[in-house]
């Protein structure tokens, strides 16, 4: 194949190309009316749902060789967090920085307590496993 071949192939390519992204903004266009129709609490809330769907069932499959390393990593990551939301609450000077500096460490505390839940789950199944 010779470069006039392969420059004409290449521009072939490039207008397809084109061509799709044309097509692609037309049909982005003609779908922002619809997705204005949507209220923003709505396509949060939505979102907020899939999440809570998928993060339990990602957590509810993990392996039980897995999960306690799993779960000890996150109760460090959350104690960390707590300590940066009592630093936070603490030097705060505006009423919302207390506030989100509460939810902070209110969060990530039943975060760890959950965490803690969870494997005493996981060791009450080893234990039944076991006998």
């Amino acid at each position: 194949m010779n470069p006039t071949e392969l420059a004409t192939q290449a521009q072939g390519i490039a207008d397809r190309a084109a061509a799709f992204a044309e097509t692609a903004r037309r049909m982005a266009e003609a779908a922002a009316p619809a997705a204005e129709a949507v209220s923003p609490f709505l396509y949060l809330l939505t979102i907020f749902l899939l999440a809570c769907f998928v993060g339990y069932h990602v957590v509810w499959n993990v392996t039980p060789a897995l999960h306690s390393p799993l779960m000890g990593v996150t109760n460090a990551i959350s104690s960390v967090i707590v300590v940066g939301a009592i630093l936070a609450a603490g030097m705060a000077e505006s009423t919302a920085a207390r506030v989100f500096g509460f939810l902070g460490v209110t969060l990530a505390a039943v975060n760890i307590f959950g965490g803690f839940m969870v494997t005493r789950r996981m060791l009450a199944m080893f234990k039944k496993k076991g006998s």
